[in-house]
């Protein structure tokens, strides 16, 4: 991946929007739903405090998360579409 988080910054892959519901009905694209869950695809080192000691990452690359609607910033990288967050924008590991 040429996109390296720093700090205590994620790059996560979102999923795809749901394409039917339950019931088999077919959502239009302007009707889909922001997806709210995605794939770790590279985490940055940790954050540093203000007296100079490290905090370790606790997700790591691969994990599935959750994460709130609106978190984190958009990018495209390569034609995909990343999105770039702090660790404490995740909800949960899924």
């Amino acid at each position: 991946m040429k996109i390296k988080p720093l700090s205590d910054r994620i790059i996560v892959k979102p999923a795809e929007a749901e394409e039917k519901t339950a019931s088999g009905l077919i959502i239009p694209d302007t009707a889909k739903e922001k997806p709210m869950k995605g794939e770790i695809i590279a985490v940055g080192p940790g954050k540093t405090t203000d007296d100079g000691k490290s905090i370790k990452m606790e997700l790591k690359v691969g994990d599935k998360v959750l994460y709130g609607k609106y978190s984190g910033t958009e990018v495209t990288v390569d034609g995909e579409e990343y999105l770039i967050m702090r660790e404490s924008d995740v909800y949960a590991i899924i």
